[in-house]
């Protein structure tokens, strides 16, 4: 499924892997910022969320780090690259 679709029908949880600071500076509405050295360490918070997760971070190098462990365990996951372009795709929903 693509990440438009994903958007459109407003399934799964936003995730922003960025740093606090750099999440502070402007974000995904209704996203939830877990950085990413911390996707380990929160695995299990990360199951009660809605899956797919959709990952963004600043350019999308991140992201595509934290979709590749989260695949790798299990998760349905996809990489939704700069936070700017799933922004852009959710403001674009009805």
């Amino acid at each position: 499924m693509s990440l438009e679709i994903i958007l459109k029908e407003k399934r799964g949880t936003i995730i922003d892997v960025r740093s606090p600071e750099e999440y502070r500076g402007g974000a995904v509405a209704g996203s939830i910022n877990i950085p990413l050295q911390e996707i380990p360490h929160r695995v299990d918070e990360l199951k009660n969320y809605a899956q797919p997760l959709v990952l963004c971070c600043a350019s999308g190098g991140r992201s595509g780090q934290a979709d590749q462990y989260l695949n790798q365990i299990g998760f349905d996951c996809i990489n939704g690259g700069p936070w700017t372009t799933v922004n852009y795709y959710q403001s674009q929903q009805g």
